[in-house]
């Protein structure tokens, strides 16, 4: 786990929400289990197999050490989540948690929920697809935006930051889109969110009466039984997606499946939405580097012809 150790004890102090080591990515043999998150004020230490009392005092200390260097009239506050078959669990290590805890990103206020759950309520992975969002959006204010299986609604907070007309929020969850509801509020956005907690296959009527959209986010879960899988279900997604976008407008589909290659989106859409354009892949933030970007975070970018 040394590499691990080497990216606390050479971190700078973390402001944004932000994905300290990636282990996942197998740049570092030996550490593909470990991931290191900073949900300021707090760290989150994942890892993916069992850990050794031993193994969570080193990284104790190392913190320690690295947290007294950087803020020393501040208290080190840390939690260990293990997601392992045999060993699932969430210890606070050292310090606390606030509650609410609300994190920034780019100008963005965001409650998230680190003691309970897998998920967080932020995925640091798809930084860089927010912000090619708030950008696009800027470019091209007053769009109308569809984000489908939107959790806690952080792409519409960010589309209606840069001036989006409106957003459609859709997820099954109504606790996150509650959670959405509170980041809007975080953020003083009081106007042009909806939100449906609703099976998205089972909403078409009402997703196309709100159309057209000049950007459809797409940002499901890889597999979630009895919900979505990503083989057998996106491509009903890919189908809808001509007829719900304006002329001219823009798709972002992402796909966190590591065993799903880039062939697995484009030969579908190039199947199923032949009006759509293939623009450009988003880069992953960098420190999601990975040894196989096939394996890594998709998220590609079309464009919808303007004849149609």
């Amino acid at each position: 786990m040394q590499a691990l150790l080497n990216a606390i004890a050479t971190m700078a102090l973390p402001t944004d929400a932000q994905r300290v080591f990636h282990g996942r990515g197998g740049m570092y043999p030996g550490c593909e289990h470990w991931a290191l998150d900073a949900f300021p004020p707090a760290f989150v230490l994942t890892s993916f197999q069992p850990a050794s009392e031993a193994e969570l005092a080193a990284v104790h200390d190392t913190l320690t050490q690295r947290w007294q260097q950087l803020a020393p009239d501040q208290p080190l506050n840390w939690v260990f989540q293990c997601r392992h078959d045999s060993q699932a669990e969430t210890r606070l290590m050292a310090g606390s948690v606030p509650e609410p805890h609300v994190v920034t990103e780019q100008g963005a206020r965001f409650r998230v929920h680190v003691l309970k759950g897998q998920n967080h309520g932020l995925f640091l992975d798809m930084a860089e697809g927010r912000r090619w969002v708030r950008e696009h959006v800027a470019a091209h204010p007053k769009l109308k935006v569809l984000n489908l299986f939107a959790y806690t609604s952080a792409f519409s907070v960010v589309a209606l930051q840069a001036g989006a007309k409106s957003v459609m929020n859709l997820d099954m969850s109504q606790g996150a889109l509650a959670i959405g509801q509170q980041n809007h509020q975080l953020n003083g956005i009081t106007t042009g969110a909806s939100f449906l907690g609703h099976d998205i296959f089972k909403t078409w009527g009402k997703i196309t009466r709100g159309g057209p959209y000049g950007l459809i986010i797409v940002d499901p879960p890889s597999y979630q039984k009895g919900s979505f899988v990503a083989t057998k279900d996106y491509a009903r997604l890919m189908r809808r997606l001509p007829e719900l976008l304006a002329p001219d407008g823009h798709a972002l589909l992402c796909l966190n499946a590591p065993e799903l290659g880039l062939s697995f989106l484009q030969n579908h859409m190039q199947e199923l939405a032949p009006e759509l354009r293939y623009v450009q892949r988003i880069a992953n933030p960098a420190v999601f580097a990975d040894v196989s970007e096939e394996r890594s975070l998709k998220v590609l970018v079309y464009k919808c012809s303007a004849l149609k």
